[in-house]
């Protein structure tokens, strides 16, 4: 701040200087006058001298070194002003007033200048004032002693102002470092903020993935032996065990929903859809759940159409019929639908227990449950609101909620009316949740590309119980010589199961794409337990057919166009 004034400050301290002093010699004709003017070019000369800061690449290192070449220059300045009124003080108060006029007019418009170093102010100020006062009293007079007693108060002024200007500006440059600081800190807890949620992510998709590997063994090996238990004595204790393994894919399923709309693989589609359709399809869904525990079910019929994605409204209205079921110990639930405006107020009534004020903001937090301390596993995991709250996002779907305690909930959720199309009823059905597999030939050979062991043994025993021929490999080498050999015996195999996450790191999409290309036409089919947003992505992008591991051995017949028995 200081040198950036620097260059025009002292040509115009120059300029004024010759000005005054060829003034004064035409007006007094003394030769200290043309002394005085030679003093100050000499002054002007050294300006190379200052502006060398700003060709000192390390001038920000030195910051005392240069700040002392600038008192200096100042003194040095500041004291050739002063040496004029010593020098040729004026008999004609006409000209003692015009030389105090320009001294302080100098020290007035230099204050601001040098206010940012006080140390520079006062090398700045006091010299030429302090000469200006002294060569007043050195000519005793009335009115010089006058003249000085008020240069004396301009100077403890012009001290006072370039003191406070001083003051100001140190605390301006303290504000501001204080808030850089404070930005910095604020990046700083944000981006650890970030690096936790991107570490919590991994983990829960590393965990998911490794979890999901054996439990998608024991649900296919399970599927295998309650096939083989068929009309036996033991075929209820199969039957419980697919139970509970059903129950635990369901929970890694909801874990698998968040990462998903997190990542942003699922896209809205809107059209369209006949609420009554939508309505007798989640009366179908929940009845007996809600019987199982002594709860009215009530879907009130409607005649409204409503825009929105058939899929995932459906998923967001059943996860919040199954959570009032969860939470409802008497009475029951009731979906209605209404008109208001231009809008179709969907809501989910129940009577169960109630949400607290101070919980109404926490419930869409993932694995946040009300009164549930002792996480009681039939309530679920928690997950369920919180991919409400992300559907509802998603598909720009007001949601509100009213509650009281003891005395049950609503969620209210605002959907944009719609005509119905020309196609009614036909095309009111929505799409179930997921969506169907394409139609293709069922396939008679069938490779299943993956590194575990038991999940490839698994697989086996469960296609060949429905009659098809199954080979095995447990990485891109196995895979491609079992082809070869498929083919050389004119027995293609048509079909390809792989693994997205294999051994040391090889990408599964990458080599069954390039193994579908190469043993035309093998129709390729991803099975994985991979949750990473990532990953899903470029799966999402490929537009190649997905089951989530651990894959319902009907889900996986079915993706094959196989029947169930």
């Amino acid at each position: 701040m200081l040198y950036s004034t620097i260059r025009m400050a002292t040509l115009g301290d120059s300029l004024l200087a010759l000005a005054f002093g060829a003034a004064m010699y035409w007006q007094t004709g003394q030769w200290t006058v043309l002394a005085w003017m030679l003093a100050h070019v000499y002054n002007t000369s050294r300006l190379p001298r200052l502006t060398a800061y700003f060709k000192d690449a390390h001038a920000d290192e030195r910051p005392a070194h240069w700040a002392d070449i600038y008192c200096r220059e100042m003194r040095l300045n500041s004291l050739t002003w002063g040496a004029a009124p010593l020098l040729f003080l004026p008999e004609s108060l006409h000209l003692v007033a015009l030389l105090m006029l320009v001294m302080m007019g100098l020290c007035t418009a230099g204050v601001s200048a040098v206010s940012p170093l006080r140390r520079a102010a006062y090398n700045y100020l006091i010299p030429m004032l302090a000469c200006l006062i002294a060569a007043l009293l050195i000519r005793p007079s009335i009115m010089n002693a006058f003249l000085a007693l008020c240069s004396a108060i301009f100077l403890g002024t012009v001290l006072h102002f370039a003191k406070a200007q001083s003051d100001l500006l140190a605390q301006a440059l303290h504000a501001r470092f204080e808030k850089q600081a404070l930005a910095e800190q604020l990046a700083a807890q944000i981006e650890a903020t970030e690096e936790a949620s991107r570490q919590k992510t991994r983990f829960l998709a590393s965990a998911s993935h490794d979890l999901r590997q054996p439990l998608h063994a024991i649900m296919l090996l399970g599927a295998a032996l309650r096939q083989q238990l068929r009309g036996k004595p033991e075929q209820g204790n199969a039957d419980r065990l697919m139970q509970a393994v059903s129950a635990l894919g369901h929970s890694l399923d909801s874990m698998l929903d968040i990462s998903r709309l997190d990542a942003g693989v699922i896209a809205a589609q809107r059209q369209p859809i006949a609420l009554r359709e939508l309505f007798q399809s989640l009366n179908q869904s929940f009845v007996d759940a809600a019987s199982e525990k002594d709860l009215a079910l009530r879907v009130r019929a409607t005649d409204l159409w409503a825009e929105s994605d058939p899929q995932l409204l459906r998923r967001l209205l059943s996860n919040l019929v199954d959570n009032a079921i969860k939470y409802t110990h008497r009475g029951g639930i009731l979906v209605l639908a209404r008109r208001h405006g231009n809008e179709a107020w969907v809501q989910v009534h129940d009577t169960g227990i109630g949400i607290a004020p101070t919980q109404q903001s926490l419930i869409y937090n993932e694995f946040y449950q009300v009164n549930n301390p002792g996480r009681d596993r039939s309530l679920g995991l928690g997950i369920g609101l919180s991919i409400v709250a992300r559907l509802s996002r998603l598909l720009a779907h007001r949601l509100e909620l009213h509650s009281t305690i003891g005395r049950g909930t609503c969620f209210r959720l605002h959907l944009p009316l719609a005509q119905a199309p020309a196609c009614a009823p036909a095309c009111a059905t929505p799409v179930p949740w997921p969506p169907p597999w394409a139609a293709a030939p069922a396939p008679r050979r069938v490779l299943v590309l993956d590194d575990e062991a038991d999940v490839r043994e698994a697989m086996q025993e469960l296609l060949r119980m429905h009659g098809l021929e199954v080979t095995l490999a447990a990485d891109e080498a196995q895979a491609s010589e079992a082809l070869q050999r498929a083919q050389t015996l004119r027995k293609p195999i048509t079909q390809l199961i792989c693994d997205i996450r294999l051994a040391h790191g090889s990408d599964g999409l990458r080599i069954g794409q390039a193994l579908a290309r190469r043993f035309a036409p093998l129709q390729l089919l991803l099975v994985t337990g991979e949750t990473a947003p990532e990953r899903l992505q470029r799966v999402k992008d490929a537009g190649i057919p997905v089951l989530f591991k651990p894959v319902n051995a009907d889900k996986l017949l079915a993706a094959l166009n196989l029947t169930a028995t």
